[in-house]
């Protein structure tokens, strides 16, 4: 099956927002806003398949993949694949979604998360040269939500 992959652009908003609707930003103007903005926080391409192969919902729109720019002292130019989304009919059928992202950052490594419960994207991923530096670097992922880290932006003491 062929895919158009594409830049995704503020008219494809809404089909991204269906896609990635099982995250949990909270708000739609939001993530609008930080990613068509002059300088967006991210960007995404979209996989649209021809009006004779649309999705049993009627979609053309059927894969997403929301990445941004980081640097690693230790690698270099990197990139992080935020969100990747292909709609379940579509899965299997041809990953250029996947290898428009390699494309664009060609030359830089790629890093993302994966929860450990979904084994068919770490087999996905694997399959494709991943490597899960879990335990064979022993990396952790450390977090702070928004609110410990306003608390520890305004803590007046230094330890």
């Amino acid at each position: 099956m062929n895919f158009a992959i594409r830049l995704a652009t503020k008219a494809d908003f809404k089909d991204i927002w269906r896609l990635l609707r099982v995250s949990l930003m909270d708000s739609q103007t939001i993530l609008q806003h930080h990613g068509f903005k002059q300088n967006p926080c991210f960007e995404c391409f979209v996989a649209v398949v021809p009006d004779e192969h649309k999705s049993k919902e009627g979609f053309t729109t059927v894969g997403c993949a929301l990445y941004f720019d980081m640097y690693d002292t230790w690698k270099g130019q990197s990139v992080y694949l935020d969100h990747f989304y292909v709609m379940p009919e579509f899965r299997g059928k041809n990953f250029a979604l996947f290898v428009q992202v390699a494309k664009e950052k060609e030359g830089a490594w790629l890093q993302l998360n994966v929860v450990d419960w979904n084994t068919p994207s770490l087999d996905f991923f694997a399959a494709r040269g991943a490597q899960d530096i879990t335990v064979k670097e022993g990396w952790h992922v450390i977090h702070f939500d928004g609110q410990n880290l306003d608390r520890l932006a305004n803590e007046t003491r230094q330890n």
